[in-house]
């Protein structure tokens, strides 16, 4: 397997060639094909259809007596609240259970951090001056755009395969009481499928800050969704934040929307005892309480953690067979010569695939082809890839079939736009 430089320019021109006659001839199928977000499958949400049945006629009681018909219980349901906070790896005390958004709650903790800054605070955030956020990076687009919604500085941290670059992360927030804020996706993250390793959360957990109000937002959207038999386990952020002296430094999140239904699942939160009074405190001038019938929905068809695991079992043989399928046109196709590489997640919704140089031209011919990817660069903050070569590719939305023929046009996407790329770069040497 040789790499797309070794060639010398005859097979440049010839890969060129060839490259532009695939390319046409797919172009030509004329498909439409949309793999721009990761969804579920219709064959997902077919699995908890049931759920539209529940609770049921005069089923509207929960297990402390509760009437979830009624106005009140801001924290959630009991059993709901024990449940994820098992899951998550928190108190239930700690634990509540919301409506169907974690985005939603993660806004709230930055929008009540502004305005009235959140118990660490000295000021509010707002009146703080420049507030800045660190951001791993490839990472989630909806975290970096409500953070430059609200005017935070976003500050790019590389992402390895075991998290964030720590050295850095660590220089950056004992020197400057400005970034008051971190993103973490810690498992399975959005979108390269890192996994953070025990040895990066606890230098999270125990690392200065110079900001007494420094937090580390969370993200556990993707805790089950395992895409291999070995079900991959972290660290707990929070125990690690207790037993380093900074117990209100981790804010933790997670939700049903990939194991239900899209916005119509269950968001947690969790955190210490002090912060949690005060996002309750907060948030219940914001809202007398969440869908308790929901709740109880939820309870009533998954009611424990065998439940839960039995089910993503279930979306697990739905889901992997068509990252596989991608996999394999990938290899077929840009493995020799090597005109790209990508990730192999062992758990989450996405596939990271790296272009060098010409991310933003394959995702444009991926387009005119027919397949519609997310935007380049929507990995970064401000939108700005500075390599140009990530990719994100999300297979679960489509059929196995469909998956399999976008996967073949965005890899001719990529032979063009690298062999493009190449021999622009020859003639430029030339000259």
């Amino acid at each position: 397997m040789g790499a797309l430089t070794e060639l010398d320019d005859r097979a440049i021109d010839a890969l060129h060639e060839q490259a532009a006659i695939s390319y046409g001839t797919f172009k030509k199928r004329e498909v439409r094909l949309n793999m721009a977000r990761g969804k579920p499958a219709l064959g997902q949400l077919d699995l908890v259809e049931r759920l539209l049945d529940l609770p049921g006629r005069g089923n509207h009681v929960a297990h402390d007596g509760t009437d979830c018909r009624n106005y009140g219980g801001m924290e959630g349901l009991a059993e709901a609240r024990a449940l994820y906070a098992r899951l998550i790896g928190a108190r239930p005390e700690n634990t509540m259970v919301g409506g169907n958004s974690s985005l939603a709650l993660m806004h709230d903790n930055i929008v009540y951090s502004m305005l009235k800054g959140n118990p660490s605070s000295p000021l509010p955030w707002n009146r703080a001056g420049r507030i800045r956020f660190l951001c791993p990076t490839p990472g989630y687009d909806y975290h970096f755009n409500m953070t430059e919604e609200y005017g935070i500085q976003m500050i790019s941290v590389p992402l390895g395969e075991d998290g964030p670059d720590m050295d850095r992360v660590e220089a950056l927030v004992a020197e400057d009481a400005a970034i008051k804020g971190m993103w973490c996706v810690p498992k399975y993250s959005n979108p390269t499928g890192a996994v953070y390793s025990d040895a990066v959360i606890e230098r999270l957990a125990r690392m200065p800050a110079a900001a007494p109000d420094f937090r580390i937002f969370w993200d556990n959207a993707y805790i089950m969704h395992h895409l291999t038999e070995e079900r991959i386990e972290t660290a707990n952020l929070l125990t690690a934040c207790e037993r380093a002296g900074n117990p209100d430094r981790a804010l933790m999140f997670m939700s049903t929307s990939k194991i239900t239904f899209p916005g119509a699942g269950l968001a947690v939160f969790a955190s210490s005892e002090t912060n949690m009074r005060w996002f309750l405190a907060s948030a219940s001038r914001r809202s007398i309480g969440p869908d308790k019938i929901n709740q109880l929905r939820h309870m009533c068809a998954l009611p424990d953690e065998s439940a839960l695991y039995a089910l993503m079992d279930q979306y697990r043989a739905i889901i992997a067979p068509k990252f596989d399928a991608v996999y394999g046109t990938f290899d077929r196709l840009l493995g020799d010569p090597r005109v790209a590489t990508w990730t192999r997640p062992k758990g989450g919704y996405f596939i990271s695939l790296y272009a060098d140089g010409c991310a933003r031209r394959t995702v444009e011919l991926a387009g005119e082809a027919g397949i519609a990817l997310t935007p380049t660069g929507a990995a970064f903050p401000y939108r700005n890839d500075p390599d140009d070569r990530h990719i994100r590719v999300a297979p679960t939305t489509l059929s196995a079939d469909e998956v399999g023929l976008a996967a073949e046009g965005i890899a001719l996407a990529v032979r063009l736009a690298a062999s493009e790329r190449e021999k622009a770069r020859r003639s430029l040497r030339v000259t």
